[in-house]
């Protein structure tokens, strides 16, 4: 039997979940959800909290999933070489590699790497902010799976991958449905037993991200939504 990593055991009644920092609770979710692939437990229910209140799905299945229609899309649409922030577990890499397009995925999360190394793609382990391999050569930049929120400095962010992006380069973005609320906020991870420290994250609504990008050197070029995700592709002039 595989055993579920500690910390995600069901708390007994009246107990307060563990508090673990994020990369720690994330890495371990990660794990259990490849055991749960291999037959073991089922993954604990996983959702992220906002400061206001507001839950929604932490969508480990999907990420660790082959690539779906949408995301399929946008690989199609990726000029090479590929950069994608956040790469988490690899999905996109793996795509990305089986179209024969050099990508180089950054995670914060060592787990994170270590499967989307074993799925095929090339990723490191690092800060988008710090030293990124390739810098002022990438053709196309990724941010999608809500990664535009990195940091909840989504100006900053977008400055930092134009840096990273070659002249004529351009950034497509996975963004919150139109007329959705664009803020910063803090959110934290939560699950059967743990939950994380609550970290500093941004929501950014398609027709609000226009003026951000501004900020940052780049121009919105157009927005598109497949399987009612919504994606801004941005332009580096």
């Amino acid at each position: 039997m595989t055993a579920v990593p500690e910390g995600l055991l069901p708390a007994g009644r009246g107990a307060e979940p563990a508090t673990l920092p994020a990369v720690q609770l994330y890495a371990r979710l990660l794990a259990t959800a490849v055991a749960h692939a291999a037959g073991g437990p089922p993954v604990p229910r996983v959702r992220m909290r906002s400061a206001e209140g507001d839950l929604e799905p932490f969508r480990l299945e999907r990420w660790l999933a082959p690539t779906s229609a949408a995301d399929d899309r946008i690989v199609a649409r990726a000029v090479a070489p590929v950069l994608d922030v956040g790469c988490g577990p690899g999905r996109l890499l793996e795509a990305l590699a089986a179209q024969g397009k050099p990508a180089l995925g950054v995670d914060l999360v060592p787990a994170a790497v270590g499967i989307a190394r074993a799925r095929g793609g090339r990723a490191v382990q690092g800060s988008i902010f710090r030293d990124v391999p390739g810098a002022g050569a990438w053709a196309t930049a990724l941010l999608l799976d809500g990664n535009i929120g990195i940091g909840g400095l989504p100006a900053a962010l977008l400055e930092r991958v134009g840096a990273l992006l070659r002249p004529g380069g351009e950034a497509i973005v996975e963004t919150d449905p139109p007329g959705s609320p664009t803020r910063t906020t803090r959110v934290r991870i939560e699950s059967d037993g743990a939950v994380s420290d609550w970290f500093a994250w941004a929501r950014v609504a398609a027709d609000a991200i226009a003026p951000i990008a501004r900020q940052a050197g780049l121009e919105a070029a157009e927005t598109f939504e497949h399987e009612a995700r919504w994606f801004v592709r941005l332009v580096s002039p």
